[in-house]
Formats: C-alpha cells, sequence, structure tokens
C-alpha cells in the first residue's frame, strides 16, 4: 500500500510526525506538506504564484516533501507531480486542534482530504481535540483504527471521512463513534485593540459551538470523550430541494 501523508501545521508539526510513524505499518508513505503552517485556509489552491518544492529532513532516514502552497496544492502536487502512480490512500493530519461540526468548512487540513476524495482516492482527515500538552502519538493509534475502518468500509467516491480524537488517555476514550457532522455555527467576535502605534485593530476569536446534547453528532460526542468519525460529501447539493422542482419548468419561467 502506498499512502500519501499530508497536513495543514507545516512538514515539521509533531502531529504530522505521529501519523507517519503509524501509517508506516500500514505501507509505504510519501510526506508532501506545506513548508510552514496553512491552518484555516479550507481548499485554496495556488493560482497567482509559482509553487517552490524542496526535499527536507523529516524524521532519521526518511526525507519528506515540503512545498511552499497550500494543503490542497501538497495533495495535487504530490498525486500529479512527485508520485509515479495514485497512491491508495491519502491522509490528511493529524492537526493540532479539532475539526468537528463547522470546522469543516474553514480546516486545511479536511480540505486536504477532500480534495483526495475529489480525485476519487480514499482520503481521512486527523484531527486532535489537543489540550495544552497534546499526545500525538497517542491519538495517531487511534487514527490507524480509524482509517483501517475507512478501507475496510470502502467509502463511495467523493465521500471523505473526517476523524475526530479527544485528547485523553486510551482508557478515557469511551469508542471510535460514527457520527454526523454537528451543524451549530462557530460563535466568533472581533476584539477590538491597539497597536503600538496607536492603531486601532481586530482580532477574531471564536467559541466553540452551543452544546447540543445529541450524540449523534460529532462536536457533542466529542465532547463527551468519544472518538469520532464523520462520513462528509464532497457534492453538497441540496438533492431533496433540488427533486422538489420541475428543473426543466424553472427554466421555461
Amino acid at each position: 500500500m502506498h499512502i500519501l501523508l499530508t497536513n495543514d501545521d507545516g512538514v515539521y508539526a509533531p502531529g504530522i510526525r505521529a501519523m507517519y510513524s503509524e501509517l508506516c505499518k500500514m505501507g509505504d508513505v510519501t510526506v508532501v506538506a506545506p513548508e510552514g503552517e496553512r491552518s484555516s485556509i479550507s481548499q485554496a489552491i495556488t493560482l497567482n504564484h509559482p509553487i517552490y518544492h524542496r526535499q527536507v529532513q523529516f524524521v532519521p532516514r526518511a526525507h519528506a516533501h515540503a512545498i511552499s502552497g497550500t494543503p490542497t496544492d501538497c495533495v495535487k502536487f504530490g498525486v500529479t507531480t512527485i508520485l509515479k502512480e495514485k497512491p491508495d490512500l491519502i491522509v490528511s493530519g493529524i492537526n493540532d486542534g479539532s475539526n468537528d461540526g463547522c470546522s469543516v468548512f474553514y480546516s486545511g487540513t479536511v480540505g486536504a482530504a477532500r480534495e483526495g476524495a475529489l480525485m476519487g482516492l480514499c482520503s481521512v482527515a486527523v484531527s486532535l481535540d489537543s489540550g495544552s500538552s497534546p499526545d500525538f502519538s497517542r491519538a495517531a493509534k487511534v487514527a490507524l483504527k480509524a482509517i483501517r475502518w475507512a478501507l475496510k468500509a470502502k467509502m463511495p467516491a467523493g465521500t471523505f471521512l473526517n476523524v475526530n480524537i479527544p485528547d485523553v488517555s486510551a482508557s478515557n476514550i469511551k469508542g471510535l463513534l460514527l457520527t454526523s457532522q454537528c451543524r451549530v455555527p462557530i460563535h466568533s467576535e472581533f476584539r477590538q485593540r491597539k497597536d503600538p502605534m496607536g492603531r486601532t485593530y481586530y482580532w477574531l476569536t471564536g467559541r466553540p459551538p452551543a452544546k447540543r446534547k445529541d450524540i449523534g453528532t460529532d462536536t457533542y460526542a466529542l465532547q463527551k470523550k468519544y472518538a469520532v468519525m464523520t462520513p462528509v460529501l464532497c457534492d453538497v447539493t441540496d438533492s431533496g430541494f433540488l427533486n422538489r422542482f420541475d428543473r426543466q419548468g424553472v427554466l421555461r419561467g
């Protein structure tokens, strides 16, 4: 098995190194990651600037490909330019911080996995609901179970798996739960401050979504110390709404 591994925290982030160590148990791993942090960049691609590529020392006896672009650029570049054949699996992570609920729309980690799914490849995004001292090695072991499940489940084309893991000891994780995406918006506010020159600026901050006691959603289950797996579609068409109408009639009107 050949695995393409990327992230949005950058090629030197501890999360991707921990994930690499576990994925090596499954097959050959090629790391193609941003040269620096690219958080909250969603599925952005680089169009107006060149993309630079260099090899860097990743772990002892292994190199990684550092890309000047986005996580999605890394997937595109890895699949089309670095690898001679398409990989069997794409993994993005481990992200430092959860990507449950509406975070899937903002996350570069999730954006990379979505790009893999659009290419028709089995893809998994992995994030850790990290605290002050995140244990990525422990999270990677849990993630490996979710990844093996995804491969066995044979997800349909255009679907990827979004995995979020609580940052607690293995004995305190209640289980690996299949969930739906929480749709409660992320509440944000802009805090007003002054810079050293006396100019006013604003800093965007956020709070977790309001707790809804629905164990079937990723956000609530994660809060209850479950590791959660959410299958996410690339096609966001509201088919139910669309099918209520005669599309030809709409065009004629």
